[in-house]
């Protein structure tokens, strides 16, 4: 049990870090590889599994309330990564499958921001939770988008439907485009639903900067003042 314990207290000292890698993986490793149906069929239950792990990692809920919510959390991440390998991956199971994971995105990013107010000071684990919120509403806004595009028949033009690996990697790229405001124009939402749902994505990604900075500042000046 002891190496166990070691590796389990490694992992809740760097959960931030770890949590950043498996976010950074989970949208981005698709860029070294070639061939999807490996990533279809073997890296995306394990990527899933993996995010989730770590996500959960950071979560302390320590009231029954809370507890629950971690153990149906660990069940949607053990779980719903194999649905669309198993099962025909239909616009009602999509749907289904993409806002339990906004659900589960969004718990996750109301966890990091309560960190980031709490500290009075800046150190690594604090920008790496700066970093992992702005990836964590990268993968609220890719989920929310593909629920979109499964409910609303014409709602994006551009989308690659071969497969649900291409739609899922498409809205990966779509949704960094909006909210880094680049805004190619390749992938865009033809529906007033999808239209006022990408603002709001766009209008969030620089909230979250204007307000990280503030953030980031003050402790900064609180650190400084009592030096």
């Amino acid at each position: 049990m002891e190496p166990f314990g070691r590796a389990r207290s490694f992992l809740y000292r760097r959960k931030y870090e770890c949590l950043l890698a498996a976010l950074l993986q989970h949208l981005f490793i698709a860029v070294v590889l070639p061939n999807l149906s490996i990533y279809t069929r073997v890296l995306w239950p394990i990527n899933m599994v993996l995010l989730g792990v770590f996500s959960i990692g950071i979560f302390r809920g320590r009231r029954p309330a809370s507890r629950g919510l971690k153990n149906l959390m660990s069940v949607v991440v053990v779980f719903f990564p194999l649905v669309p390998i198993f099962f025909e991956a239909g616009p009602a199971v999509m749907i289904t499958l993409s806002l339990s994971y906004v659900l589960f995105f969004v718990v996750i990013q109301i966890e990091v921001l309560r960190y980031l107010l709490r500290p009075s000071y800046i150190n690594v684990d604090l920008v790496s939770a700066s970093i992992c919120g702005f990836f964590l509403l990268l993968e609220i806004g890719i989920f929310l988008m593909q629920a979109l595009y499964y409910a609303v028949p014409g709602g994006f033009r551009g989308i690659d439907a071969t497969s649900f690996t291409t739609i899922y990697l498409d809205f990966v790229y779509f949704c960094s485009v909006v909210v880094t405001s680049i805004g190619f124009g390749d992938i865009v939402p033809a529906h007033h639903i999808t239209k006022l749902a990408t603002s709001m994505l766009g209008i969030a990604g620089q909230m979250y900067a204007v307000v990280l900075i503030g953030i980031l500042v003050s402790k900064y000046a609180s650190a400084a003042t009592r030096e």
